[in-house]
């Protein structure tokens, strides 16, 4: 066994480490430093007047923009609309000379008049005063079509195909197509509807000569139809 003395085992050194006495080279020394943080550039330097005009422009608003931002908001805003004069008032007068003349007034009242008693002397039979009036314009030898009819009774086509619908629901009437014309209808009378109207009849001539009684002395009922036929054309 050699009594050779033994060599001091020295520390390692990291890879790439220079040797003593041997200079580290640039490589080296650029990996062994600590990264440093960007420094923040500093932005150019202002003038202050310069500084002043930018803070105006973004403080300071924009009139133009505000200008048409108005105009809009003015085109698309409903107007105002203009202000009616003051209407001058009808004179107490003419009050008086269309309560005393109006022909139409006095129509008017003596229709709503006439209604309510036919309406009341036909309700046993569960008719109205112009239900009668319907019934009896189709009680004829043919059917007839709906013109004739609305032109009797003084009345529109809708408003006659309105009346008519509450008398087919309850079978009075039947609305059927004309042989000669498909696009054409015809209104006919069913039994139960002549029935009801037959029952109507006694009780239409009772009220009539009612009314007819009450006229004034001096008041022909055939003078008085003459003038309303004449008035309704």
């Amino acid at each position: 066994m050699s009594n050779r003395p033994s060599k001091p085992i020295s520390a390692s050194k990291p890879n790439g480490a220079p040797k003593s006495g041997q200079a580290a080279s640039p490589r080296a020394a650029r990996s062994n430093q600590v990264a440093e943080p960007p420094r923040a550039s500093k932005p150019p330097h202002a003038s202050k007047s310069e500084g002043a005009s930018k803070w105006d422009r973004d403080s300071k608003p924009d009139r133009a923009s505000e200008q048409d931002r108005a105009v809009r908001a003015d085109a698309g805003a409903p107007r105002a609309a203009a202000r009616p004069k003051a209407a001058r008032p009808v004179p107490f007068e003419i009050t008086i000379e269309v309560r005393d003349t109006c022909l139409c007034l006095y129509l008017q009242r003596a229709a709503r008049a006439l209604a309510r008693t036919f309406d009341d002397a036909l309700r046993p039979v569960g008719l109205t005063n112009g239900q009668f009036s319907l019934l009896m314009a189709l009680n004829r030898p043919e059917p007839p079509p709906l013109g004739p009819v609305a032109q009797l009774l003084a009345m529109d086509r809708t408003t006659l195909t309105a009346a008519l619908k509450p008398l087919e629901r309850d079978g009075l009437v039947r609305i059927e197509t004309d042989p000669n014309d498909r696009r054409s209808r015809r209104l006919a009378l069913t039994e139960a509807g002549a029935e009801r109207l037959a029952a109507a009849v006694p009780i239409w001539r009772a009220t009539h000569a009612t009314v007819e009684v009450a006229l004034p002395p001096d008041a022909d009922p055939v003078v008085l139809r003459a003038a309303l036929i004449a008035l309704t054309g």
